[in-house]
């Protein structure tokens, strides 16, 4: 037996691998948005947040906006520094700043949601009409 219901999840939805001591090398102010998806092994919700992640792929990918993650299990400072009373939990950055955070698992709808609002307040992230 697997500890994960989607033992191949990383492969199927690629996302970087980060760990707290390295986190501002990946968040560079370049304008996009980075969702920092924080996960345990053996996590339930986890696992139900990723089964779903899997069904939506499509969904879920935004040419503008980055995907990280990290086990906060591995590395408990990303924990700590964010605060985290659960998991999963979403962290949404532009560059360094954060923007929000969303707590265990909205379900696909929400979850799309809450980011198609962060995207359409930068109008950098909006695709001009054609010409």
């Amino acid at each position: 037996m697997t500890d994960t219901a989607h033992p191949r999840f990383f492969w199927q939805f690629p996302m970087q691998l980060v760990r707290h001591a390295r986190l501002d090398e990946f968040l560079p102010d370049d304008g996009r948005l980075r969702i920092l998806f924080l996960w345990g092994k053996d996590c339930p919700n986890c696992d139900i947040a990723k089964g779903q992640m899997l069904l939506a792929q499509e969904r879920l990918r935004w040419p503008d906006v980055g995907w990280l993650h990290d086990n906060v299990y591995e590395d408990a400072a990303m924990g700590t520094h964010f605060g985290l009373h659960g998991i999963p939990a979403f962290l949404v950055f532009r560059g360094a700043r954060k923007l929000g955070r969303i707590g265990q698992w909205p379900g696909t709808e929400a979850f799309v949601a809450a980011i198609e609002k962060l995207r359409a307040a930068d109008p950098a992230a909006t695709t001009p009409p054609a010409a």
